[in-house]
């Protein structure tokens, strides 16, 4: 397996390297390419993890869904059921679900095993450019060129209300980790902070100079990171609205980011058609990657953080081991770091282009090398974990029996009162 250069590392943040000066040291915490695959027929625009970690989810201009395993040699699944471009895609946190937007202006929501069924919905007048479940997976939030995020409640796909502020189209919606916040970026050049409970806007960040593509909130909740049209990417405290940390370090829009989850690091995907790894706590550029041929469209960490996957205008996904951070794999359910509270351009900051390993344009089964199953916690805690999710599993479709009995007890109730108003009026001389 070939691995990638990892930039030297400086005792001072903004030291620029001499080129001379750059030695190249074999690290073998450096991120690596795992696999690749090639089905969709046009651009991919969205990738995300199953809770477990054995499927990989992406959307595609192409219009259809593709769920990939992470198993060497199982065939991947084809959803086709929308009628124009899949712009997102989102694995409920248990994993059971999967919901997808797209330009033909609808919400699916798909169990992602070989049958593929789903339920549709319109839930936009426009395009729906983004989807994200709350942490209890119980609602969900799209964002649509109609310039509305709405919120929908899970199990019945219930309009539960909209946030109406922004005008210009929304691109991404996500819940904070504790489901009481949502933050939405739009082509008004503003992201939003709401309140999900008041459903008032909190706050209104406007430094960027372009549109804002993408925004999200870091694993601890108190920070969120915005990417934009502007080449730059952004961290705000959502307490104290105050600019964090300011990166442009890009030469092109930067499309996506990805949290890991241990906080302390961030991904970002650009139209320069490179990745980029950040590392927070220091404030500064850790890896640049190259792989994809043309840009970089998404990016996403899975939920231990072991692997991310990124998408690209050249109709491949591509599956990376992170390495970087295998401490941390087993500090995620542990208290998160928030970035340093520092505002820095790291627009000097050396760079290390990294090699992409050979064999790429291979057939979507290829394996550029044979990983191993994914392992990231002990097989008892696992099981005893998959015996927790198949309880709450069941315990969902008991509430959703429940809500549907309760609409029922409510239409008859209703029914009931109306007939009654009918024979006041009718005995009243």
């Amino acid at each position: 397996m070939r691995k990638a250069w990892r930039e030297p590392c400086s005792e001072q943040r903004d030291f620029l390297w001499p080129t001379s000066s750059l030695v190249a040291l074999w690290f073998p915490e450096d991120p690596s390419l795992e696999r690749h695959f090639k089905g969709h027929r046009d651009a991919v625009t969205c990738v995300d993890f199953s809770l477990n970690t054995k499927q990989l989810a992406s959307g595609s201009m192409d219009s259809c869904l593709m769920i990939w395993h992470m198993k060497p040699q199982s065939r991947a699944y084809r959803f086709a059921g929308h009628k124009d471009a899949v712009t997102c895609v989102n694995f409920s946190p248990s994993g059971h679900l999967l919901a997808s937007g797209s330009r033909d202006k609808t919400v699916r929501i798909w169990i992602p095993n070989v049958k593929g069924e789903s339920t549709v919905f319109r839930a936009h007048t426009a395009t729906v450019r983004s989807v994200h479940f709350c942490s209890d997976g119980q609602s969900f939030v799209t964002a649509s060129d109609d310039k509305t995020v709405k919120v929908w409640s899970t199990h019945r796909q219930k309009f539960l209300f909209s946030l109406s502020q922004h005008i210009n189209w929304v691109r991404c919606a996500r819940f904070s980790p504790d489901g009481r916040l949502i933050v939405s970026a739009s082509d008004d050049k503003t992201v939003k902070l709401w309140d999900k409970t008041s459903r008032e806007c909190v706050h209104s960040y406007c430094e960027h100079g372009g549109f804002v593509t993408y925004v999200d909130f870091h694993p601890s909740g108190t920070c969120i990171a915005a990417a934009g049209m502007d080449n730059t990417v952004k961290v705000w405290d959502v307490r104290t609205h105050r600019l964090l940390q300011h990166y442009q370090l890009h030469s092109a829009a930067v499309n996506a980011l990805s949290f890991h989850p241990s906080g302390n690091y961030l991904l970002t995907a650009s139209s320069d058609s490179t990745l980029k790894i950040l590392d927070l706590m220091e404030g500064r550029l850790l890896y640049t990657l190259h792989g994809h041929q043309g840009p970089a469209t998404t990016v996403a960490f899975s939920r231990t953080g072991e692997y991310f996957a990124s998408g690209g205008s050249d109709e491949q996904v591509m599956v990376w081991k992170s390495n970087f951070d295998v401490v941390d794999y087993g500090e995620v359910t542990k208290v998160h770091r928030p970035p340093a509270t520092l505002a820095t351009s790291s627009r000097n900051l050396p760079e290390v282009d990294f090699p992409v390993p050979p064999g790429r344009g291979r057939s979507q089964e290829s394996v550029q090398s044979q990983p191993q199953e994914p392992i990231s916690m002990p097989q008892t805690l696992t099981s005893t974990l998959e015996h927790i999710v198949g309880q709450l599993d069941v315990l969902t479709q008991t509430v959703s029996i429940l809500e549907q009995r309760l609409t029922l007890t409510e239409d008859k109730l209703k029914q009931c009162l109306e007939n009654q108003q009918l024979i006041m009026q009718r005995t009243t001389p």
